[in-house]
């Protein structure tokens, strides 16, 4: 039977240790084998988190709990998984609180400060009392809002939800959601040193990791960043494999049925868990054991009924 780690240890070893654990947005079925056929073929851990958006378009937090544990029993997933809810609000918290999710990530920043911790308060609360980890976010991501990106993060921020005992702290640094605009500024390393400095045991997050430069990625998790939030790299590498497919006009294929949804979707779903290896790679997430074992699905049924 499936089991949610909550992710408090392996993320606390990965900031130690130098190095970072992919948290990565599902978006449908196919997002989520791809994402778990990857970390076990890889042997890594992985975070799989769901956004309010793709919560109500998948049917609802219990769908998305309920999908990933029957594929994880499904395709004798053997690697740690963390089930999170990514910028949640105070509802959806309380509600993925409740369905069993492993990890939430209460997003109250539009809130003031007071509010906010107070909220976040409660949240840690009711997580902490079913083992459950909570993330919150200081300062604000940008929005593709331009080559400053959102509202930096403050130490003094960083220190109050940290005493309140959040497990892991995503951090405004200059990054941003979505496709980086022409023009962009880079993460903001100074200030991101300071918060390390200021929280030392805490585990960091770097949200919007989609396009930033390796080499600026590799920097943020020597400082301290030790989960990093990927979606949109993700929905790219999918457009353009699903684009090819459509434009070698394979979908034309009556004779082998191209057009059949499995046949369609394939070439998008391989190709994110192709980009996950990639990064799992230079993010140098560690294998929990050296065995080798594949997670694919029978490539025959694709010419099934």
């Amino acid at each position: 039977m499936a089991y949610f780690d909550n992710g408090n240890e392996i993320f606390k070893q990965a900031r130690r240790n130098h190095y970072a654990v992919g948290a990565y947005n599902t978006n449908n079925l196919e997002w989520t084998k791809a994402l778990l056929q990857a970390a076990e073929e890889t042997r890594t851990p992985l975070l799989i988190q769901a956004s309010t958006g793709a919560g109500k378009y998948m049917g609802g937090y219990k769908v998305i709990k309920d999908l990933t544990a029957d594929l994880m029993d499904s395709m004798d997933i053997s690697v740690p998984v963390i089930l999170n809810l990514d910028h949640g609000d105070y509802d959806s918290a309380v509600e993925c609180i409740k369905l069993g999710f492993s990890s939430v990530m209460f997003d109250g920043h539009n809130l003031p400060t007071d509010e906010n911790l107070a909220k976040t308060r409660e949240i840690i609360k009711l997580a902490h009392e079913r083992g459950i980890s909570v993330e919150a976010e200081i300062g604000k991501i940008g929005e593709n809002q331009g080559a400053d990106g959102g509202e930096l993060a403050s130490v003094a921020d960083a220190k109050l939800f940290v005493a309140a005992g959040v497990d892991k702290l995503a951090c405004g640094i200059g990054n941003i959601h979505g496709v980086y605009p022409e023009g962009w500024k880079g993460l903001n390393f100074e200030r991101l040193q300071e918060i390390a400095t200021a929280v030392p045991d805490v585990p960091l997050v770097l949200h919007g990791g989609s396009g930033i430069p390796r080499e600026q990625v590799e920097k943020a998790i020597s400082l301290g960043i030790a989960k990093i939030n990927i979606n949109t790299e993700f929905q790219l590498a999918f457009q353009s494999a699903t684009r090819k497919y459509f434009e070698a006009g394979k979908d034309q294929d009556k004779a082998h049925k191209g057009y059949d949804p499995r046949k369609l979707l394939l070439p998008g779903t391989e190709a994110i868990s192709d980009a996950m290896k990639e990064m799992i790679s230079w993010m140098g997430t560690p294998s929990i054991d050296s065995k080798v074992k594949s997670a694919g699905f029978d490539r025959a049924s694709l010419n099934e009924e």
